[in-house]
């Protein structure tokens, strides 16, 4: 990685999702490239994952987010790809062997969206209401502040979970800010729901860009695209994560932001049913983010987050 960096690939292949949203990132990427390498030609190579064939079944039963990578990583391995650009939050917390996360691109909202055509917010939300969300994350936080509301699975890419809400399957829906933004639907967003009440998932609003560790060239050139702020909150997020053996089975979330030169950082683990909710909170260095991570899954450990894991993992 310390090599002089002179010129970049005379090509570079990107391998992405064919949903929209996962198209949107990798063509953003696409056309920042360009712009930086005018003398690159720089392509996507288009795929279908596992995660996005199996749309019947919660991600938290047959794998997790890691299903929406492997494919890419393949591409990469077998040289069809020279870089995979992913939603942060889809990304395992430990990377296979042989490959990095070469750039971590600037945060697009990271909060949680409320969609709905009736109500305003979730407050506004009449018992029995339901509401839909993908991730146990976001359902054990409603469950813990709205337990008079019907939380139900909702999967599929953005336009199936808007049209599942507009056919009148769910009172209202939960999805990421960011996708909505950049997908230019931002004007279907009722309420920002604040980081109180929804703490985000590890990585969220926020663009990964993996590629092979041997790939130097493609590892320089992809320096231009990072940022630090951005890179040192979700690195601390991810690195709670991964001392708390987090997934998408586990209803956890952390959050960290770049607050008067410092990191704070907030984390949770909470029962499904989010009922037992356990809460850190921390600053620390920019400079060590995955130090700080490391803190707030050590709070949440002392406070028995330990047993709530075990018992989901059983």
């Amino acid at each position: 990685m310390s090599q002089v960096f002179t010129t970049p690939p005379s090509r570079l292949v990107i391998a992405s999702r064919e949903s929209a949203l996962a198209m949107w990132q990798a063509q953003y990427i696409r056309d920042r490239l360009r712009a930086l390498y005018p003398q690159t030609e720089v392509s996507i190579l288009g795929m279908t994952t596992q995660g996005d064939q199996i749309l019947d079944v919660t991600l938290s039963k047959i794998g997790g987010k890691g299903l929406f990578v492997k494919e890419l990583e393949t591409a990469l391995e077998d040289g069809r790809a020279d870089l995979a650009v992913h939603s942060l939050k889809d990304v395992p917390m430990n990377l296979p062997d042989g490959f990095v996360l070469a750039a971590i691109g600037e945060r697009e909202d990271p909060l949680d969206a409320f969609v709905s055509n009736d109500y305003e917010n979730l407050a506004a939300l009449p018992a029995g209401s339901v509401v839909g969300t993908s991730s146990l994350r976001r359902e054990s936080q409603l469950r813990a502040r709205f337990p008079h509301l019907d939380i139900q699975p909702l999967r599929g890419n953005v336009q199936t979970r808007l049209r599942k809400l507009d056919e009148g399957q769910y009172a209202a829906i939960i999805l990421a800010a960011a996708g909505l933004k950049r997908l230019g639907l931002a004007a279907r967003i009722r309420n920002v729901i604040s980081s109180e009440d929804s703490l985000p998932a590890v990585g969220q609003g926020a663009l990964g860009i993996e590629c092979r560790a041997d790939r130097a060239d493609v590892i320089a050139c992809l320096q231009a695209l990072h940022h630090s702020d951005t890179a040192a909150s979700v690195l601390a997020e991810r690195a709670m994560s991964r001392a708390l053996a987090g997934s998408c089975q586990v209803p956890l979330g952390g959050f960290a932001e770049v607050q008067n030169g410092k990191l704070r950082m907030r984390g949770f683990v909470a029962s499904p049913d989010g009922k037992k909710m356990l809460r850190a909170e921390a600053t620390g260095s920019l400079a060590q983010p995955e130090v700080l991570g490391n803190q707030i899954a050590a709070d949440l450990l002392a406070q028995g987050a330990g047993e709530i894991l075990a018992a989901l993992a059983l």
